[in-house]
């Protein structure tokens, strides 16, 4: 369930056993806050808990790691890819920016290896042992990234316990969902665990035009992960290889779907059908490995963190949505200014990480920890447009961009306990960040740059990032805490060729300056009602100097990076979960985050296609000084409830999930088509398990109201806009040995 207070976990370190003194008194969760072993109610920071059977509810109909977005307070995940690019938002920070070489201010980690590139993110979540989320600047354990927050995935590790589980679900549009994971001793020092995922899901979206994709939506996907453990008397060595499969069709884009004046679906839409001329395929590969080592020293431990990753994929859709355009005798629906489709690839990319890191462990009143990070990853990124109104679908422009980026830190942190009542804790990292970057347009394409390039740029910064916070404990059950935080996010460019202003210097290439972050934040943590009920709140109150923003879109559909002067944001937090009967619990999380770009001089093109757009209009485009942040929605309520009834021997349980978020802007400008409505989905999980938990048959259904929302739009050409998951229902077995 949610739990609100946790925080990254240590090379090879485990959470000590969760302890409770009755079946209604919640678990006491231990994690390796700041990278230790601690409770976590005495961790300093706004932070949600995801695992056991929450991702087991959430993750039952076949979703990617999107269907985590406002499960958690101030958690917003979307993605115009489908299911090969999520994009993450914590407090209304993220980036809206497609592009393959995009950075983003939410750092993902995935048993303890910083994942930078985008499809690197969107790895399959299954077999973990949880999902922690970190909410606000992180610069200083995590600097790679990190001004928004953390998300840091851990799986679940080998031992010398043989066990594993199966699991596995049928549902509607031929779903079909495989999980499973097996391990134990292979010798009294090493202990191996294999882990696997199969999800299968039919096309549910037919095109009704005669085009070379006739259906789309449908996807195959499979990863594993294979994990071997040594445990010496003072050495402790884990070693991670993992694997990624994805054959589907990319994210369907549906031409005209918004009424003018509205963000309302047009009269009689049918998300089963769509009518496009172009081709729709999404084709992914990722594998990595890592090695994390830690040296037991006696009054010192000494980790070794090295990781490996490697993605190659190819994406290609029908971006304006219809078919034809209004020059022909026929093409639609709705007006089709001009065609457009095309592809975005990386077919070569590496990312090698390498982290040393010493701490104390004295068992004093002062502990301290450093050490020094390297992360060098090289990348190619290949975009293609394509002609949708010749026969096949000739391919009408080619790009590459290459770019190297080097960077390396030294980072320190230590806590201090003034008195048994209150401690404090700071830290400080020094980061250096240099990108090196090559562009060329090989063939132009008829709406874009001409040939030409290389177009070379390099950026370059060092920052300073820091953190103070402290711990006050009025009783044993109640934690107040206060911290200010810095966050840093390194230069970034930008060279989308094939969609850029081909009078620009460099032929369109353009770059963002880094970004830097200063956060505050207060909050109280407490277990209530004898550990029946705990609960977390907090405040807020961030302002970012420099964001970097992605101008995308209109008429022009031109992708170019700037920065504002400010941005600012403010709110609270709530986590909260109680066994409100001796066979109820249930869970509460609520966010609030106002934002606000604050630039009197920063201006944006509108949209090409026909939308109201509300911003002041000028001679240099439209102002979005005092708009919130793009993909930000003011409120998020994530709401949980589980009833379960013994019956012989076994348990019946009924579980239901809500997840809210307020509207959201699609993009920097405001306008009334594409304002994102608020929306509500449910979930649905009703079942029975025996044997002790070790088998378990439940029917469940995800978005059950089969609620239909537009999530994300293209604003170049028309009202185009793409859709929600719809409802799913299945039946799904597991069983645990």
């Amino acid at each position: 369930m949610s739990a609100t207070f946790a925080m990254p976990l240590a090379v090879a370190q485990e959470p000590a056993p969760q302890e409770r003194a009755s079946a209604t008194q919640l678990d006491t969760v231990q994690v390796t806050a700041q990278r230790r072993v601690e409770n976590i109610q005495d961790v300093p920071v706004s932070i949600s808990l995801l695992s056991g059977e929450t991702l087991d509810v959430l993750g039952s109909a076949g979703g990617d790691v999107r269907f985590l977005s406002g499960r958690v307070p101030s958690l917003n995940i979307e993605s115009s890819f489908g299911r090969a690019f999520p994009r993450f938002y914590i407090r209304g920070l993220g980036n809206t920016d497609f592009d393959l070489n995009a950075s983003q201010p939410v750092s993902l980690l995935y048993d303890d290896v910083v994942q930078e590139n985008p499809i690197l993110k969107g790895f399959p979540v299954f077999d973990l042992e949880r999902i922690e989320v970190l909410r606000g600047p992180q610069g200083t354990l995590f600097g790679r990234n990190s001004p928004a927050g953390v998300i840091k995935f851990e799986s679940a590790r080998p031992s010398q316990e043989a066990g594993g589980y199966a699991q596995v679900a049928a549902g509607t549009d031929g779903l079909l969902n495989f999980e499973g994971a097996f391990g134990g001793p292979l010798t009294e020092r090493w202990s191996a665990r294999v882990s696997a995922l199969y999800q299968h899901k039919d096309d549910t979206v037919r095109n009704t035009h005669p085009g070379p994709t006739r259906a789309l939506e449908g996807y195959d996907e499979s990863a594993a992960r294979v994990q071997f453990l040594y445990e010496g008397d003072a050495f402790e060595a884990l070693f991670n290889l993992h694997k990624r499969h994805l054959n589907g069709t990319a994210r369907v884009f549906r031409a005209n779907i918004i009424q003018p004046g509205t963000n309302e679906l047009v009269p009689g839409f049918d998300r089963n059908r769509v009518t496009i001329d172009g081709v729709n395929f999404s084709e992914l590969d990722t594998w990595g490995g890592s090695a994390r080592l830690r040296w037991d020293l006696g009054s010192h431990n000494l980790y070794s963190i090295t990781g490996y990753e490697s993605v190659e994929t190819l994406n290609r859709g029908d971006i304006d949505g219809g078919y034809g355009a209004f020059f022909l005798p026929v093409s639609g629906p709705g007006f089709i200014p001009f065609a457009s489709e095309s592809a975005d690839g990386l077919p070569d990319h590496r990312q090698i990480t390498q982290e040393f890191r010493l701490e104390s462990d004295y068992g004093g009143r002062f502990e301290w920890q450093g050490g020094l990070f390297w992360f060098d990853e090289d990348i190619t990124v290949e975009s293609f447009n394509y002609d949708s109104l010749s026969p096949g679908n000739p391919r009408a422009g080619y790009a590459v961009q290459e770019q190297r980026n080097k960077a390396w830190a030294v980072f320190a942190s230590g806590e201090f306990a003034v008195s048994d009542a209150f401690k404090l804790r700071g830290g400080l990292r020094y980061t250096h960040d240099e990108k090196d970057f090559s562009a060329t347009v090989f063939e132009g394409a008829p709406f874009g740059a001409p040939a030409g390039g290389p177009y070379d740029v390099r950026v370059d910064d060092s920052n300073v990032s820091w953190d103070l916070s402290g711990v006050y404990a009025a009783s044993d059950n109640v934690n107040f805490y206060a911290r200010v935080a810095t966050g840093f996010r390194a230069p970034s460019i930008q060279g989308r060729l094939l969609f850029a202003d081909p009078t620009a210097p460099n032929g369109g290439v353009t770059t963002a300056d880094s970004e830097e972050v200063l956060s505050y934040e207060v909050g109280v943590k407490a277990d209530l009602w004898d550990r029946r009920a705990r609960v977390g709140f907090n405040l807020f109150r961030y302002q970012v100097d420099d964001q970097q923003l992605i101008a995308v879109g209109g008429g022009a559909n031109i992708a170019t990076l700037i920065n504002a002067d400010r941005s600012v944001g403010q709110g609270f937090e709530l986590d909260l979960e109680a066994w409100l009967t001796d066979h109820l619990l249930v869970t509460l999380g609520s966010g609030y985050n106002d934002t606000e770009i604050q630039d009197a001089n920063l201006f944006v093109p509108g949209c090409g296609g026909g939308c109201t757009v509300t911003d002041p209009s000028t001679a240099n485009g439209y102002s979005i000084d005092g708009n919130a942040l793009p993909q930000s929605p003011k409120w998020t309520h994530a709401l949980t409830a589980r009833w379960g009834i013994p019956i012989s021997s076994g348990e019946f349980f009924v579980l239901t999930d809500w997840a809210y978020r307020s509207e959201v802007n699609f993009f920097l400008y405001e306008s009334i088509e594409f304002t994102g409505k608020s929306s509500l989905e449910g979930g649905l999980r009703v079942g029975y398990l025996w044997e002790g938990g070790d088998y378990e048959l439940a029917l469940f259904g995800r978005n059950i109201t089969d609620q239909t929302r537009i999530v994300g739009g293209i604003d170049f050409n028309n009202l185009t806009g793409f859709l929600n998951e719809p409802r799913t229902l299945g039946l799904e077995f597991t069983a645990r040995f």
